[in-house]
């Protein structure tokens, strides 16, 4: 049978009361027969049935009641306790002070037992639920009980993985639990697990996120597992009707609902397809499988559907997917952050110019950024000749690292070669960048060493906290020495910093070098300048550029944490 496809969700849920009114008028039709002409029954014989063991035994109204409580005769709840064929007990509530249900005692209970180790439940009447059962806290029983009191709704298939020591050994048996609430009292009924298959079957609905349900079109009743129940969120003795899925609908699946819903409908087996539910806010997606069953006329009176629930993995593919597109964003930032680092690193640290060599020295350098990825950054020097005919040589190293200490790195260099145009004397050049620092509102603070190689060929230099300059003379190599060694710049507004003087002469070789170059975790910094002392030693007679190349190839000294700029300078003259 073919069916039009709806257009909302009010004409789908029309197709499928017409669908179902017409399958109860068939079947109706067809009950329709004439009765039987009387004398026409086949009656068994009144002695045939009397004494036959296929009957149960009628239940004698004056014995006594399963919890001994009631006249003979009387009908309480515990005397159908005899007729339940698994392990069945009537609990009455145990309150504490505040009212909550602490324990239960057991009221009335059957004889069928539920494991060779477990006693029966009529020979625990009148114990505690938790004397009698020890395990049921641990394994979660005693929760489930209270929540049937505290009208959570009744308890149904309910796998309780129990465990009890008796006789000094310890036992456990998966049963499966269902209670109600019963007056003021819960009947609780428990049977183990037939197979191992029964149990994978529950297991499994969990961990593959699978659920069907059954519904009958004839009756109206509609039969959920507790796997379904779970992704829709719903209890399993309310199970959605066939309309109230259609209401969950998200508006884009409407077709494709009505498509599948309407071939299962129409007969047609196995029907698939991929829907969107809003459940308590949240889209659901779902796998659905469906199946009609049909008699033997051909139509379908009942429907079969299998769910299996994708949302976790459709939520985590959206995260992976939203991860994905902000490492791209990552990427594609620190690309254009390399690029612009790249470029600061031409402009701020360039290649030296032949004016130096002219006036007799030979410069090289190196910068290596403590992050791999970084070009440049908080490390700079500055190495070239004044209009006065000195020659400015500089080396700082503004605190942190990335584009911010780029930034600070740029503005104290700049700064540097700004002042040094008017001529000044090293230590006035250093307290006018102190308060430049200062004055930032970042806070930050800088160490810096600047100094002049005048024509009489001395060093004219001041130091703000960095690392003071090694000298290399004749095979011998040692830090430059000065009593007049500043603060870091940014630490002490107003202070005043003095200009050392250190003679030089030809061959002499100067190495300025920021704190990255010595520093090592876990060591004195002390002790890493007697390194690089000791192993510039070890170069005497080498070019600047040989000399910074053994360093940076010593395994000694790489490594390092932080960024390290280099400036050699030999005074060829």
């Amino acid at each position: 049978m073919g069916f039009p496809l709806p257009d909302t969700v009010d004409e789908l849920k029309a197709l499928i009361g017409n669908e179902v009114s017409s399958l109860r008028a068939a079947v109706r039709r067809t009950a329709d027969r004439p009765a039987p002409v009387p004398g026409d029954e086949v009656t068994a014989p009144a002695h045939s049935l009397a004494g036959t063991s296929a009957l149960p035994a009628r239940h004698d109204p004056a014995a006594a009641c399963l919890c001994g409580s009631h006249e003979p005769g009387a009908t309480g709840a515990c005397s159908v306790l005899v007729a339940i064929p698994a392990s069945a007990a009537l609990l009455e509530p145990v309150h504490d002070e505040t009212g909550a249900v602490r324990d239960f005692r057991i009221v009335a209970g059957n004889r069928v037992r539920s494991a060779e180790w477990l006693e029966a439940p009529d020979r625990q009447v009148g114990q505690r639920f938790l004397e009698a059962r020890p395990g049921a806290a641990a394994s979660g029983l005693l929760a489930a009980l209270t929540d049937v009191v505290a009208g959570g709704g009744p308890l149904e298939g309910r796998v309780v993985d129990y465990t009890e020591q008796r006789l000094g050994r310890l036992h456990r048996a998966p049963l499966l639990y269902s209670a109600a609430l019963c007056g003021e009292q819960v009947l609780a009924t428990w049977r183990p697990v037939r197979s191992q298959t029964e149990l994978l079957t529950i297991d499994a609905q969990y961990l593959a996120s699978l659920g069907w349900g059954h519904w009958d079109l004839l009756s109206g009743k509609v039969t959920w597992s507790e796997g379904l129940s779970r992704i829709f969120h719903a209890e399993i003795q309310m199970p959605w009707t066939l309309e109230q899925l259609c209401d969950a609908l998200l508006a884009d699946d409407l077709t494709a609902f009505s498509e599948f819903l309407t071939s299962v409908l129409a007969g047609e087996e196995p029907a698939w397809t991929r829907i969107r539910f809003l459940v308590l806010g949240e889209v659901r997606t779902l796998d659905l499988l469906g199946r009609p069953v049909a008699g033997t006329d051909g139509r379908p009176w009942a429907v079969n559907l299998v769910a299996r629930d994708l949302t976790p993995q459709i939520r985590s593919r959206r995260r992976l997917a939203e991860t994905e597109r902000e490492s791209d964003r990552l990427r594609r930032q620190a690309r254009a952050e390399r690029r612009v680092a790249d470029a600061l690193r031409e402009a701020l640290l360039p290649t030296h110019s032949e004016a130096l060599a002219a006036v007799g020295l030979t410069v090289a350098a190196s910068y290596g950024p403590a992050e791999p990825e970084a070009a440049v950054g908080g490390d700079w020097y500055k190495c070239r000749l004044l209009p006065d005919g000195r020659v400015l040589i500089a080396i700082g190293d503004a605190a942190g690292h990335g584009l911010d200490a780029v930034a600070r790195m740029s503005q104290q260099r700049h700064a540097v070669a700004g002042l040094a145009q008017t001529g000044a004397a090293a230590g006035e050049i250093t307290t006018w960048l102190n308060e430049l620092v200062c004055s930032d509102p970042v806070q930050q603070t800088a160490t810096v060493v600047v100094g002049h190689i005048d024509e009489t060929r001395a060093l004219r230099w001041a130091d703000a906290g960095h690392p003071a300059p090694l000298l290399l003379r004749e095979g011998r190599a040692e830090p430059l020495r000065t009593g007049g060694r500043g603060p870091l710049l940014g630490a002490l507004p107003g202070y005043a910093y003095e200009t050392a003087t250190t003679p030089l002469r030809a061959g002499d070789l100067l190495l300025l070098y920021t704190d990255g170059v010595v520093e090592r975790r876990g060591e004195d910094v002390t002790e890493g300048i007697e390194r690089l002392t000791g192993l510039v030693a070890r170069f005497a007679g080498a070019e600047p550029r040989e000399l910074i190349d053994a360093i940076l190839a010593d395994p000694d000294q790489s490594g390092h944490e932080d960024d390290a700029c280099m400036l050699a300078v030999r005074l060829d003259r």
